[in-house]
C-alpha cells in the first residue's frame, strides 16, 4: 500500500484514502477480483485506476458511453497518465496508433466500449499485451432486471473465460440485492470480495410534490434556490425535453435539450458545453447523464416520476458530486403513474419481467407518498437501515399534514364498483360530485345510489384520494381499458367493511404566482464560508482560460474543493500550492505558476 499511497499523493493530489478505497485497493494490488458498491461521488474510480498505475501492465476499462469515456480519459492525461480509449469516434490511423501503444507497453489505462469485446480482434490485442487489471464501470448494466440494461454487457463474461488469471473489479453506484446477484451470476464473480460502501447522500436535500402547474413550481424552484447553477431536468418524453429547454430559455435560464432523437453532433456539442460553462441547465430524456463526471451540478429535477427507485437514485445522483450541498425535485401525478404502466404493458419483456418492473413502479409510488423521513425509505428499499430521520428532505423539514380520508376512500371505492370498474378518475370525480356530463347520463350514473355523494370536496381533492388509493394499493389501473380502476380485493374489501380507517395526506395547492421575467444569472457559486469573493472569482477565471486552451471541462483543471483551499490557505510559493489537496506533481507543474500568480497578485 506504501506505493498505492505514492500514487495518491503523486498523481490525484491526496493525502489519504476515504473508506473502502483502501481496502478495495490493497484487494486489487494483491489480485483479488472484487465486486464494488459505493455512491456516486464516492470515488470509485480511484479503486481502479490506482492498483492499474502500481500493478504491472495496463487497466481496461470497460465503460458504456463514449462521452464518459472521453472524460475520464481526459482527466487522466491532464494528471500525466499514459492513458487511451478505443471507440466508434477514432479513425483508423488512431486505433492503429493507440494498438501499438498497448502493445508496447507504453499504456497504463485503456478505456472499451463493451461492444469492442465481441471483436476477435481485440480479444487478440488483449491476449498478446499485458494487462494488469479489468474494471467494468456501471455493472448494473449487465442486469436485464436493471434500469439501464445493456445487452453488450451480457458478453462480458468472456473476461473470465479468456483471461482467468487477470483480476477483475466490477463497480456500481446502483444495485439492489437481486441486480448485485445477477452481476455476480453474468460475470462469474462468486469468488469475489464483496465491497458495499452504503447508499447515503447525506448532502442531497430530496424534495418531491405532487404535479400543480409543473412549470411554476420548477421556475420557483430555481429561482429561489438555483440561480446561476448547472443542474438537470429530466423529462420522460422527446417533445417534453425540446419544449421545457426552449420554455426555460424564455426565462432568461440558459438551458439546452438532450435526447436520444437529436442529431449525434449537436447531442455532443450539447453535452460539451453542459460540461464546461458554469451556468447551464441540461433538460433530457434519461438518455443523459450516465457516469456524467461532472462535480458540480447542484440540482437534479425531475418534471415527470421515474419508473423505479433505482432510476430515481442514480439520476439524483449526478447532483452533488463533490460533496457539496444540492437539491433534488420529483413533480408527479397519477398520469404520470398510467403513462408508466402503458409503457410497461407495450413492451416485449416476458410476464416476469413485466411483474417484477410493475412491483418497482409501486414502489416508485409509495416513496412519492411516503409521509415519513423520505431517505429512510429510500435507503430500506436497498437493504440499508438509517436509524433516525435525515432532517433534510421535504417530510423532515416540512413535516406533512394528513386528514382522516376513510369516509371519502370508501365514496371513492364504492363509486368505482358502482360503475363497474370501467371508468377512469375524471368519470368517476363526476359522478361524485353529481356533475351532469354527457357521459354521466349516457351511461345512467347520475341514477346510481353514489352520484352527488361527494359534492363537499373539489376535483382536485377527490384526484388526490384516489391517487393515494392506487398508491397503497387499494385500487389497480387496467391499462386494457384505458386507465380505467379496479378495486383490489384482498386491501379494499376491509376498508368498505369498516374494518380499518385510512390517513391520506393532505395536499397543498400550488399558488398561481406571476414570478418576474430573469435576467441573466449573476450568481458566481461562491461556497459557504468567509472566502474572498474577489480572489474566488480570479482563481475561477483562470480556470477557466486554462480549460478553453486546453479544451477541456474547468472542473478537470481542479474541483471547486481545491480551489477553496487555494483561497483559504493562500499558498505564495510553488512548494506551499503543492501541498493543496488535489494538486498533484503534474498539475504542479502544469498549472502552479498561473494560479501562485493569481493569489500574489491579489495579496498586493
Amino acid at each position: 500500500m506504501t506505493q498505492a499511497l505514492d500514487v495518491l499523493r503523486s498523481v490525484f493530489g491526496y493525502t489519504a484514502f476515504r473508506p473502502p478505497q483502501g481496502d478495495i485497493i490493497e484487494h486489487m494490488v494483491g489480485g483479488g477480483d472484487a465486486l464494488v458498491l459505493m455512491p456516486t461521488g464516492g470515488g470509485k474510480s480511484l479503486c481502479f485506476q490506482i492498483p492499474a498505475l502500481v500493478r504491472p501492465g495496463c487497466g481496461v476499462v470497460i465503460s458504456p458511453l463514449i462521452a464518459l469515456m472521453q472524460d475520464q480519459v481526459a482527466a487522466l492525461q491532464q494528471l500525466g497518465v499514459r492513458a487511451a480509449f478505443l471507440n466508434s469516434t477514432l479513425t483508423l490511423d488512431d486505433v492503429r496508433r493507440i494498438e501499438g501503444e498497448l502493445q508496447r507497453g507504453e499504456l497504463q489505462l485503456l478505456y472499451l466500449a463493451p461492444e469492442r469485446l465481441k471483436l476477435e480482434r481485440t480479444l487478440a490485442l488483449l491476449q498478446r499485451a499485458r494487462i494488469s487489471l479489468f474494471a467494468i464501470d456501471e455493472a448494473h448494466c449487465v442486469s436485464q432486471w436493471g434500469h439501464d440494461f445493456r445487452a453488450d454487457y451480457l458478453e462480458l463474461g468472456v473476461l473470465h473465460q479468456q483471461f482467468s488469471a487477470i483480476p477483475r473489479i466490477a463497480l456500481t453506484a446502483t444495485a439492489d440485492v437481486r441486480t448485485r446477484a445477477e452481476i455476480i451470476e453474468r460475470l462469474a464473480l462468486h469468488d469475489a470480495r464483496q465491497f458495499i460502501a452504503g447508499f447515503d447522500r447525506p448532502n442531497i436535500r430530496y424534495r418531491i410534490s405532487l404535479k400543480d402547474n409543473p412549470r411554476t413550481q420548477l421556475l420557483r424552484f430555481l429561482r429561489a434556490n438555483h440561480a446561476g447553477d448547472a443542474g438537470i431536468v429530466y423529462c420522460l418524453s422527446r417533445s417534453k425535453t425540446e419544449e421545457t429547454a426552449q420554455w426555460l430559455q424564455g426565462e432568461g435560464i440558459n438551458a439546452l435539450p438532450y435526447h436520444a432523437g437529436l442529431d449525434a453532433r449537436v447531442r455532443a456539442d450539447h453535452q460539451a458545453r453542459f460540461l464546461r460553462e458554469d451556468a447551464m441547465v441540461m433538460v433530457a430524456t434519461i438518455a443523459f447523464g450516465m457516469g456524467i463526471d461532472k462535480p458540480d451540478v447542484r440540482f437534479v429535477a425531475h418534471l415527470d416520476m421515474p419508473k423505479t427507485i433505482e432510476s430515481y437514485y442514480q439520476e439524483t445522483g449526478r447532483a452533488g458530486r463533490d460533496g457539496a450541498p444540492a437539491t433534488t425535485l420529483l413533480l408527479y401525478g397519477l398520469q404520470d403513474v398510467i403513462k408508466l404502466r402503458e409503457m410497461l404493458a407495450q413492451s416485449e419483456g416476458s410476464d416476469e419481467y413485466k411483474r417484477a418492473e410493475q412491483h418497482r413502479l409501486n414502489a416508485m409510488l409509495g416513496l412519492c407518498e411516503i409521509t415519513s423521513c423520505r431517505r429512510q425509505a429510500l435507503l430500506r428499499y436497498f437493504g440499508e437501515e438509517l436509524t433516525q430521520p435525515c432532517g433534510n428532505c421535504d417530510t423532515c423539514l416540512e413535516p406533512v399534514s394528513t386528514w382522516d380520508g376513510t369516509e371519502a376512500a370508501r365514496m371513492a371505492l364504492s363509486t368505482v364498483y358502482r360503475t363497474g370498474q370501467r371508468f377512469g378518475v375524471n368519470h368517476l370525480i363526476d359522478v361524485l360530485r353529481g356533475e351532469h356530463t354527457d357521459k354521466v347520463i349516457q351511461f345512467d350514473h347520475n341514477n346510481l345510489s353514489v352520484f352527488g355523494i361527494g359534492r363537499d370536496m373539489d376535483a382536485a381533492r377527490w384526484r388526490s384520494v384516489f391517487r393515494q388509493l392506487v398508491a397503497r394499493n387499494y385500487l389497480s389501473v387496467d391499462l386494457d381499458r384505458f386507465g380505467a380502476l379496479q378495486l383490489v380485493e384482498t386491501t379494499s374489501r376491509p376498508l368498505l367493511r369498516g374494518e380499518e380507517t385510512v390517513a391520506l395526506r393532505l395536499d397543498e395547492k400550488t399558488k398561481p404566482v406571476k414570478l418576474p421575467r430573469g435576467s441573466k444569472p449573476t450568481r458566481t457559486a461562491l461556497p459557504v464560508g468567509d472566502l474572498d469573493p474577489e480572489l474566488w472569482e480570479a482563481l475561477r477565471e483562470c480556470r477557466r482560460k486554462l480549460a478553453e486552451e486546453q479544451g477541456v471541462p474547468p472542473y478537470v483543471i481542479f474541483h471547486n474543493a481545491t480551489l477553496e483551499e487555494m483561497c483559504r490557505v493562500q499558498p505564495q510559493t510553488l512548494a506551499d500550492f503543492g501541498d493543496i489537496n488535489g494538486v498533484g506533481e503534474r498539475k504542479l507543474e502544469k498549472y502552479g505558476p498561473f494560479f501562485v500568480a493569481v493569489i500574489r497578485q491579489h495579496a498586493t
